[in-house]
C-alpha cells in the first residue's frame, strides 16, 4: 500500500518504506495540492491557476502529463489500459482516493484529537518539519498548514497533560521547555510547564516560569497572562493540595461527595457514595486508592446497618473492571468476599436475582490466585443468571468473574480470548467503555501467549484509543509493559531492558500494587537474560539449595507458566526428578504457548523449550 507524507516535505512511500520516485518539484506540487482536497475532486483549470502565477501556455496539457507520471509511480501494478482507482479522474478534474491511513497528516489529526498518550507519542514523531515544507509560499496549502500546525501544539500539551496524570511529571519537562521556548504565546503551555515543575519538587523553577511567561506575553503581546496562569501562581504560593495530582485531587472529590451526602439517609448516602467510588477508581492511581480504602468502609457500615439488601447492593455496585489476578490488598479482598458471602446467606432464596449474580460475580472477581472451586462455581452462576436475564451490564460484570477464575490450570489463554471477544462484542453495543477496555486488554494478554503480536498491536492500540478518549490514565501501564514484551522477543535486547524499567517506574506510581508485588521487573529482566545465554542478573525465585518438594504451587494468575519454569530450572539444576516430574505435569497444558507472555507483560520463551530439558533421561 502505497504512503504519502506531507508532515514535512512532500514523500511518498510503497509497502515497505521504500521511497516512491516523484520526480519533479511540480509532480508533488500536483499530489500535495490533492491531499489538501482530501479525496475531493479539484478542477484541472484550479490546478493551473495554483501551480503557477502566470500559467504558461500549454499548462493544461502539462498538468495532465504531470497526473500521468504520478498514477505510473503511485500505481505501479495497474494493467494498461485499466482505469486508475487511486489517483482519478472526475469530471474536468483529478481525486486523490487515499484511505485515511495512507496520508500522514490524516493520521495525524485522528490521533492528535481521539489517541491517547501512546498514540500521541507515536503521532508526534512522523512530523519531518512544517507541513507541506516545499511549498512555503504557496496559497492553497496554507489553511492546511496552519491547522496541522495548530493540531500539533495541542497534541504536545495533550502528551503533557497524560504524562502529569500519570504522575511523570519530570518526563514532560524537557518537551514543555522547548515548547514554551518556541510558541510563547501558548499559556496552556506556561501552565503545564509550571505545574509539571511543582510536582517534580521545584516550586521555585516552576514560579520562576510564571514569571518569564508574564514578560513574555505583556513583552511580545501586550496582555497579562490569562485566569488559569494567575490562578496556578497563587495556587503554587499556598502549595495547594489538589497541585500534588491524581490521589489529592481524588481526595478532594471524595471529601466534598461526602458532604454533599451528609444530609441523605445512610441507606441512599451508602449506595451513592459506591457509585462514586466506582467512578473514582478508573480515573488514576489517586482515584483507584481512595476508591479501594473507602469501599471497604461502605461495606462495614452496610452491615451495621443490619440490612442483607442493602448490603448486597453495596458490594455488587463495585462493579470496576480487573485485569491483573493478584489482589491489590489480600486482606480486604478476603473481607469483601465473607460479606458477601454473609449477605448471599441472609438474602431469601426467592430474592432479586440480579442482586444475587453481583454477589457471586464479587465473590469470583475478588478472590484471585486461588484454584478452590467456590469461586469458580459463583463465576459460574453469575454467568447464567445474567445470560437468562439479558442484562448487559452484569454479564459483563459475570465474565469478569469468569476471566479471574480461568487461571486455575496453565494454557489457558484460548478460552480467556474467547471471553474478552465476548466482553469487547457486548460492550461496544452496549456502551460499556470500562468493560469494553477489559476485553480487548484480555484479548491483548491471549494473544501474547502464542506470540501473535499482530493482533496483540490492534487490541493495544483499540484500548489505548478508549482510554485517551474516556480518560483512563491506568490503561496505559499495561499498553506500555506490552510494547516493552514485544520489543523483548523481537530480540532488541537493550531496548527491552530500558522500556521495562521505563514500565516499572509507571507501575510504581500507578496504585496497584498487586501487580508490583509479582516482581515483574526482576522477573522480566531474569527472563530476557536467560533466553540470550547472558549472565543472571542476580534474582533467582529458588535459590540453590531450596527445599522444592517444600515449595508450594505458584498462585493461580498470569505468570503460573513462568514461575513453573523457573521452578523447573531450580528442579534441573538440583537434579531433583520429582520435582522436574511436578514441572513437566504442571506446564503440559501450556505446550503451545510462551511462559509468562499471557500476562501481556513479560516471558521466559516458550513453555515447549522448557518441557524438552524437563524430559527424563
Amino acid at each position: 500500500m502505497i504512503r504519502f507524507g506531507v508532515l514535512g516535505p512532500v514523500i511518498a512511500e510503497d509497502g515497505t518504506g521504500s521511497p516512491v520516485p516523484l520526480r519533479g518539484p511540480m509532480h508533488r506540487a500536483v499530489l500535495a495540492r490533492l491531499i489538501v482536497a482530501r479525496r475531493r475532486a479539484v478542477p484541472i483549470d484550479d490546478l493551473v491557476s495554483d501551480l503557477w502565477i502566470s500559467p504558461p501556455e500549454g499548462a493544461v496539457a502539462a498538468v495532465r502529463t504531470f497526473i500521468a507520471a504520478l498514477r505510473r509511480a503511485i500505481e505501479p501494478g495497474r494493467p494498461a489500459r485499466a482505469p486508475a482507482t487511486l489517483l482519478v479522474t472526475q469530471g474536468r478534474g483529478y481525486a486523490l482516493r487515499a484511505a485515511p491511513d495512507q496520508v500522514d497528516a490524516w493520521r495525524f489529526e485522528q490521533a492528535a484529537t481521539a489517541g491517547g498518550e501512546a498514540a500521541l507519542t507515536e503521532a508526534l514523531t512522523w512530523w519531518r518539519g512544517p507541513a507541506y515544507a516545499d511549498f512555503p509560499d504557496a496559497a492553497w496549502p496554507r489553511a492546511d498548514r496552519s491547522r496541522l500546525a495548530e493540531l500539533r501544539l495541542q497534541a504536545v500539551e495533550r502528551l503533557a497533560s497524560a504524562r502529569l496524570e500519570s504522575g511523570r511529571a519530570g518526563e514532560a519537562i524537557p518537551d514543555l521547555d522547548e515548547h514554551v521556548t518556541a510558541h510563547p504565546w501558548r499559556e496552556d503551555g506556561w501552565r503545564l510547564l509550571a505545574l509539571a515543575l511543582y510536582r517534580a519538587h521545584r516550586q521555585g523553577d516552576a514560579l520562576a516560569v510564571l514569571r518569564r511567561a508574564r514578560e513574555l506575553l505583556i513583552g511580545q503581546l501586550g496582555v497579562e497572562p490569562g485566569p488559569a496562569l494567575r490562578t496556578l501562581e497563587g495556587d503554587i504560593l499556598r502549595q495547594e493540595p489538589h497541585l500534588d495530582g491524581a490521589a489529592a485531587s481524588a481526595g478532594a472529590v471524595w471529601e466534598r461527595a461526602a458532604a454533599a451526602y451528609g444530609q441523605v439517609r445512610p441507606a441512599g448516602r451508602l449506595e451513592s457514595a459506591v457509585g462514586l467510588l466506582r467512578n473514582l477508581a478508573v480515573t488514576g492511581a489517586g482515584g483507584l486508592e481512595v476508591a479501594r480504602e473507602q469501599r471497604a468502609a461502605a461495606v462495614s457500615a452496610a452491615e451495621e446497618l443490619g440490612d442483607p439488601a442493602l448490603t448486597a447492593r453495596v458490594i455488587g455496585a463495585y462493579d470496576v473492571p480487573a485485569i491483573w489476578t493478584r489482589a491489590d490488598d489480600p486482606e480486604q479482598s478476603a473481607g469483601i468476599v465473607a460479606a458477601a458471602e454473609r449477605a448471599l446467606a441472609a438474602l431469601p432464596a426467592d430474592g432479586p436475582r440480579p442482586v444475587r449474580a453481583r454477589l457471586l460475580a464479587t465473590i469470583a472477581v475478588e478472590s484471585r490466585g486461588t484454584r478452590d472451586r467456590r469461586p469458580r462455581d459463583c463465576a459460574r452462576q453469575a454467568e447464567a443468571i445474567a445470560r437468562e436475564l439479558d442484562d448487559p451490564g452484569l454479564l459483563a460484570f459475570a465474565l469478569n468473574g469468569v476471566f479471574m477464575q480461568s487461571c486455575r490450570a496453565t494454557g489457558g489463554s484460548r478460552l480467556r480470548d474467547g471471553v474478552g471477544a465476548e466482553l469487547v462484542t457486548l460492550s461496544r453495543r452496549h456502551g460499556l467503555v470500562t468493560m469494553e477496555v477489559l476485553g480487548h486488554l484480555i484479548r491483548l494478554q491471549s494473544a501474547c501467549a502464542i506470540v501473535a503480536f499482530g493482533a496483540a498491536d490492534e487490541h493495544a492500540h483499540a484500548a489505548d484509543d478508549l482510554a485517551g478518549r474516556h480518560g483512563l490514565p491506568l490503561v496505559g501501564v499495561f499498553t506500555q509493559w506490552y510494547r516493552a514484551l514485544r520489543a523483548d522477543v523481537a530480540e532488541a535486547s537493550p531496548v527491552a531492558e530500558n522500556l521495562y524499567r521505563a514500565a516499572a517506574v509507571r507501575l510504581e506510581r500507578s496504585g496497584m500494587p498487586g501487580m508490583s508485588e509479582d516482581g515483574l521487573l526482576p522477573l522480566a529482566l531474569l527472563g530476557l537474560h536467560l533466553r540470550r545465554g547472558a549472565p543472571d542478573p542476580g534474582w533467582d525465585p529458588y535459590p540453590p539449595g531450596a527445599d522444592l518438594a517444600a515449595v508450594p504451587d505458584p498462585p493461580a494468575g498470569l505468570l503460573a507458566e513462568a514461575k513453573w519454569c523457573l521452578y523447573g530450572r531450580a528442579a534441573i539444576a538440583a537434579g531433583d526428578r520429582a520435582a522436574m516430574q511436578r514441572a513437566r505435569s504442571a506446564l503440559a497444558p501450556a505446550a503451545g504457548e510462551w511462559a509468562g507472555a499471557g500476562s501481556g507483560l513479560l516471558t521466559l520463551g516458550p513453555v515447549a523449550d522448557h518441557l524438552a530439558l524437563l524430559q527424563p533421561l
